[in-house]
């Protein structure tokens, strides 16, 4: 048994760089995954992104899918399948272009710009910092956190930490591909934070701007707040204790109280003169549209420019193009 991950190296705020995580190799969290957990453990789970699994997108029957990799790494995307010849065509060529915008795998994530973002854990005056005692787990349960905390230290998302003042608990939530998703019990750390009040928008609103748009293709940001940097400052707030050690992030994870505002602001900063026009912007799910079929691969050639410029990079699992 390889025990080298547990090798005792701790994380020093001065010492970690804010570039992003090397060679991510396996996807770890998907914020827009669906859970399965009872409503009582709701709680665990504060998410202030709203209901984004209100949206709105084409139906299946409408999209073909377009491999623009190998048999042996495929690289898939979709498209509208009603689009004329011309238009099918012209359309392939400009994906071609911007493959790169899109990570398959973790390795295609180099992480938002930190000129751009970086989340920022500030704390009330009053408020003190929560040891939380380890929970006991079923070894069941146990065994299967160790897996994907090897994996989350391999990906470089989380960092050993030594003497954190803040420390909370994992809470295996389980899936409904019988795998379980780790998330940490930040209860303690939320009340302790300010609410960061920068505004989400109205779904309805989102809509409505679409309703007049002939051409809409449906981005969805790949890992969401993953691809996020935790300020070096702040990742020893996120420490989190397990039976295998205390880890801290490095990346902003699932579950902190203003992680929607954060990636909202990004996008917003990043869109702001796009927004309403060629894009409409909820977190990390995105729309490009256009009145008119002509103007629709401009549209998109400006959204593949500016997410290609600050490094946004995009799930083609839930995209579809047009």
């Amino acid at each position: 048994m390889d025990l080298s991950i547990f090798e005792y190296s701790p994380v020093s705020c001065d010492s970690i760089s804010t570039s992003a995580p090397h060679s991510p190799i396996t996807q770890i969290f998907d914020i827009d995954d669906e859970i399965a957990h009872p409503s009582s453990d709701r709680d665990f789970f504060y998410h202030d992104s709203g209901p984004i699994d209100e949206r709105v997108s084409p139906a299946a029957g409408d999209v073909e899918t377009v491999d623009f990799g190998t048999e042996d790494q495929p690289r898939e995307l979709k498209i509208g399948s009603p689009l004329s010849t011309n238009e099918r065509d012209r359309l392939i060529h400009l994906l071609r272009s911007y493959l790169d915008v899109f990570a398959w795998s973790y390795e295609d994530m180099p992480g938002l710009d930190p000129y751009i973002v970086q989340h920022h854990l500030p704390t009330l005056p009053h408020a003190r910092p929560v040891k939380q005692k380890l929970r006991r787990l079923h070894p069941r349960w146990s065994l299967q956190v160790k897996e994907e905390i090897q994996k989350q230290l391999s990906v470089g998302f989380i960092s050993i930490v030594e003497y954190p003042e803040w420390l909370a608990n994992v809470v295996p939530v389980p899936k409904k591909d019988g795998k379980v998703r780790v998330c940490v019990d930040f209860r303690d750390l939320n009340k302790a934070s300010p609410k960061d009040d920068f505004p989400l928008p109205h779904i309805d609103l989102l809509v409505d701007g679409t309703a007049d748009h002939s051409m809409l293709s449906f981005m969805d940001g790949f890992s969401g707040y993953n691809q996020i940097l935790m300020a070096p400052e702040d990742m020893e707030k996120t420490a989190f204790i397990t039976e295998w050690g205390t880890y801290c992030y490095r990346v902003m994870p699932f579950g902190l109280k203003n992680a929607g505002a954060t990636y909202q602001r990004a996008a917003t900063t990043l869109f702001h003169d796009m927004m309403h026009r060629d894009v409409e912007v909820y977190v990390d799910d995105m729309i490009v549209k256009s009145r008119g079929r002509a103007d629709h691969l401009d549209a998109l050639e400006r959204f593949f420019e500016r997410i290609r410029k600050f490094r946004l990079r995009l799930n083609p699992k839930k995209c579809t193009l047009e």
